[in-house]
């Protein structure tokens, strides 16, 4: 990954990295606001601590003070002023290669349950700063639980950042989030990094992001980022963790009343720390810098506590439901033993990796997404696919790739005069033809394990079938009538079983015949959700699901890594997932198709007028939304 990093990139701010942006952010914050440390007048004269006042001793820590003020929320209008834009800072600035080590949390029954202990217990055993960002924040038992664990936190002295996505975290209400910016009231003060108290207390700052109630931003754009990062700037104490996985019950394998959920969502995740005290920035720092980034974006909404008594009463219910929410996650028997693992589960296991993050938070601003997708793309050297294509076209990773995302579609972009300028389905089929070594594997959900009924018509109606087929057989497969896909002569051709056959390009769908939705099957396959892509020595894991939507609209971010282990744990994984699948286009994937829809129910109806579902996005343009 080193010979990827060392490609010089063009800048015109003059920033030299994400970290001097963000010191000029926070310098200006300073001259704007001319705040010191939160230390009460009248401490100085008392011997003993107060609620508001640090304890005897505690010490002014230059660098906790200077920490606490680039940590605070800047109104955009006050970063205009000095020519700060979160959003088009991230186009500019040179991300590095960092040292760290790191571990899956995988798409298993364990590996869901382990996530979310992982999480509360990352948050508990803080001592200095944590960073949360999520597309989903549930109001369910692992909602409250987080925001338990959140107010806790600064309670003891730890500053606490969270933001949340305005359409994906709808459902929650405000009010909650607004209860964890009052736990500020009980604030304690921070510890240095030698552990001594300080005279900087706490703070806590919720932001929703491109908040619906603003009315610059845009309710199609949207945080797709999924992170967690506590102690970031504090050297190898720093833990960070991204993924698939949202903040809610659906992704944990875990019902409120403590039973397993065999439906639940399929995902996987990536631990990560730096792998000593680095000579330069730490991913730690590199991370939170991004994370800061986020939080500023133009488009968000703080959220303050209201100081009225029914507010009071109000986030009291709330703090009273997150206490009690967290001592119920602790006390569930199959939690009880992953938290009393967690101190061993958070030290061992881990693997030696070159790091890079990949985001791309500048999509959330880019004009005419679809008709400038190129230029958008060559505008952003620090965005997923930019990178992915980097490491693909400058190593030797392009010779046996393997990709899983739940919603993966394959571009095709035309320009104004409607001439193709990107097809990636024939830009592989080209790829493939000319290497016989090269081999591409896919793996994503099938109608039977998908829960988004649109974008799985664009799966297998224009993304395996552009790979797969020829011009002739996908038009015929999309005017096949839903009743004959197993009898039709075009599905028991000679033609189609050796497309569909390709022996070097292969895709797989999720889930099995013996599915416990069809009469006499036993086995439960959940939904995939992971996102990941491996190549030995390299893979990536992060949020985006490689749809359009992911592509064009939405921020996400991830981490791209080189380490041999990881990318063997990585081909497991896969592995194990696609033996829980069959080819697309095979027999017995037509036959689960039949077997989906004589089972009735929602997926089965939907399955049986697919291809219309598929006709209509695309007469529509709605396919772009997906």
């Amino acid at each position: 990954m080193s010979r990827v990093n060392n490609q010089p990139k063009k800048r015109n701010d003059g920033h030299s990295s994400m970290t001097r942006a963000l010191v000029l952010a926070g310098l200006m914050a300073f001259v704007l606001q001319a705040c010191d440390t939160d230390v009460e007048p009248n401490c100085q004269a008392s011997n003993a601590p107060t609620a508001n006042c640090p304890e005897p001793g505690a010490v002014d820590d230059p660098f906790i003070t200077e920490l606490a003020k680039r940590r605070q929320w800047y109104d955009s209008r006050e970063l205009s002023e000095v020519g700060i834009e979160p959003a088009e800072v991230t186009r500019t600035y040179e991300i590095p290669v960092q040292n760290a080590v790191g571990k899956l949390v995988p798409p298993t029954d364990d590996g869901s349950q382990d996530s979310l202990a992982l999480k509360i217990w990352m948050i508990e055993q803080a001592r200095h700063t944590i960073d949360a960002t999520y597309y989903i924040f549930s109001d369910d038992l692992a909602g409250y639980a987080v925001l338990g664990a959140l107010c806790d936190a600064v309670i003891r002295g730890v500053d606490v950042r969270l933001v949340v996505d305005a359409a994906g975290s709808f459902s929650i209400p405000k009010s909650a989030l607004r209860m964890l910016d009052s736990c500020e009231e009980d604030a304690g003060y921070m510890k240095n990094s030698e552990g001594h108290p300080t005279t900087q207390r706490a703070g806590v700052q919720v932001a929703v992001f491109n908040a619906l109630t603003n009315l610059a931003a845009s309710p199609n754009r949207r945080s797709h980022d999924k992170l967690l990062i506590t102690d970031g700037e504090f050297g190898d104490s720093a833990y960070l963790v991204t993924g698939g996985r949202n903040i809610s019950l659906d992704y944990y394998g875990l019902t409120e009343t403590g039973d397993f959920d065999p439906q639940t969502y399929r995902d996987l995740e990536i631990l990560l720390r730096p792998a000593d005290v680095p000579r330069e920035e730490s991913i730690g720092v590199t991370t939170s810098g991004y994370f800061s980034l986020l939080f500023l974006f133009k488009g968000n909404r703080l959220l303050e506590a209201r100081h009225s008594e029914p507010a009071r009463a109000s986030y009291r219910k709330h703090r009273a439901r997150a206490r009690e929410a967290l001592a119920t996650l602790k006390s569930f028997p199959m939690m009880r033993e992953r938290f009393s693992q967690m101190p061993k589960y958070a030290s061992e296991g881990f693997e030696q990796a070159d790091v890079l993050l990949a985001e791309q938070m500048s999509h959330v601003v880019d004009k005419r997404v679809v008709r400038n997708a190129m230029d958008n793309y060559l505008q952003s050297p620090n965005s997923i696919l930019f990178v992915l294509d980097r490491i693909l076209g400058e190593t030797s990773a392009a010779g046996h790739s393997r990709i899983c995302s739940p919603y993966l579609f394959l571009a095709r972009y035309e320009d104004s005069e409607g001439t193709v300028i990107v097809d990636e389905a024939a830009a592989i089929r080209a790829y493939i033809d000319a290497h016989p070594e090269a081999e591409i594997e896919i793996l994503t959900n099938s109608a039977l394990t998908s829960d988004n009924f649109a974008a799985q018509a664009v799966i297998d109606f224009d993304m395996a079938p552009r790979l797969l087929l020829d011009p002739e057989l996908q038009e015929l497969w999309l005017d096949l009538k839903s009743e004959d896909e197993t009898t039709a002569e075009l599905t028991s051709s000679e033609a189609w079983q050796q497309q569909v056959g390709h022996p070097r390009i292969r895709i797989y769908q999720t889930g099995l015949n013996d599915s416990d939705l069809f009469p006499g099957g036993t086995e439960t396959y959940g939904k995939l959700h992971a996102k990941f892509w491996v190549a030995d020595p390299y893979g990536f894991v992060g949020t985006t699901n490689f749809d359009y939507r992911s592509r064009l609209y939405n921020s996400e971010m991830g981490y791209f890594f080189e380490a041999g282990p990881l990318a063997e744990d990585l081909d497991t994984v896969f592995d194990e997932l696609k033996a829980r699948s069959y080819r697309w286009g095979s027999p017995e994937w037509l036959l689960m198709r039949e077997n989906l829809k004589a089972s009735g129910g929602m997926k089965g109806r939907t399955l049986r007028i697919q291809r219309t579902i598929f006709k209509t996005l695309r007469a529509t343009g709605l396919e772009w939304e997906f």
